[in-house]
């Protein structure tokens, strides 16, 4: 059966993630994932996607802070109870999000970090507590799930085992293999066969209390050639050619790896690395 090897909390979206050996779950992800994001004037989220350099970005959180980290820069700390007056609307993807704006001084920052973006400053913005952000019910079977600024569901589940047979795949095709971080997974498996994770429909800790339903294989992009300490882009085609070539799916197109998910039972409940799943 397989085991969690590794969770992963993304606090600022497309900012560098955080490791941990436990987590609380909620219906939005692991607790504090994806809760900022950043946006530029006009509301529009911004990611890796337009700018690389979000990459060496470093985020940690301490028990009442969230702390940015930039090379040259003091950090920057965010207090974690005191949630903004100055609400605003938010765009990501398709949906329109309600968001508590975080102040100037942060906008400052993030322009020094990685400069303007279009003429202006970065926006720093927090999910608004109460606003409920539904994850697309195409995929939920009737079920109903939600999510933060995730790019459309909870949680990303991924297993060792993929990795390794996609890098086995690139250095047969004179590419360099590329670590787990460039996918951004939430939750990492292993005690499974390539890409088993495909094949579930559930996961459940039974000892823990917790399950989750697997929705929909998910889409990578360009932010997977990124090197998620440098924010350079080494080879701009890998991995996605080689991982379109190895596209399990016949009726889908394009470059897959990992399975989207959602929260089933056990709202409340502390995952940690090690626990057995089945």
């Amino acid at each position: 059966m397989p085991t969690i090897s590794s969770l992963h909390i993304y606090p600022v979206k497309s900012l560098q993630g955080i490791s941990l050996p436990h987590a609380t779950l909620t219906t939005q992800g692991l607790a504090f994932d994806r809760q900022w994001m950043l946006v530029d004037a006009a509301g529009q989220f911004v990611t890796q996607r337009q700018l690389p350099a979000l990459a060496r970005i470093r985020t940690r959180l301490t028990s009442d802070s969230l702390i940015l980290e930039h090379a040259g820069l003091p950090p920057l700390l965010i207090p974690l109870e005191i949630i903004p007056d100055k609400r605003c609307e938010v765009v990501v993807w398709r949906d329109t999000c309600v968001a508590c704006e975080e102040d100037a001084t942060v906008s400052q920052w993030l322009t020094q970090a990685v400069g303007h973006w279009q003429g202006n400053d970065l926006r720093l913005v927090r999910f608004a507590p109460g606003f409920t952000r539904p994850v697309d019910p195409n995929y939920l079977d009737g079920d109903s799930a939600d999510t933060a600024f995730s790019d459309g569901y909870p949680f990303l589940i991924v297993s060792e085992a993929s990795l390794a047979a996609l890098n086995t795949q690139l250095l047969a095709n004179g590419a360099d293999p590329v670590p787990m971080e460039r996918f951004r997974p939430n939750i990492v498996l292993n005690g499974m066969n390539a890409f088993g994770e495909n094949a579930c429909k559930t996961l459940t800790a039974a000892d823990a209390g917790y399950s989750f339903t697997i929705r929909k294989p998910c889409q990578r992009c360009k932010v997977t050639t990124v090197d998620q300490h440098t924010g350079l882009i080494a080879n701009p085609k890998e991995p996605l050619r080689t991982l379109t070539a190895m596209n399990p799916y016949s009726h889908l197109q394009g470059a897959y790896f990992g399975q989207n998910a959602t929260l089933t039972t056990g709202t409340g409940s502390t995952i940690r690395t090690g626990d057995t799943l089945s």
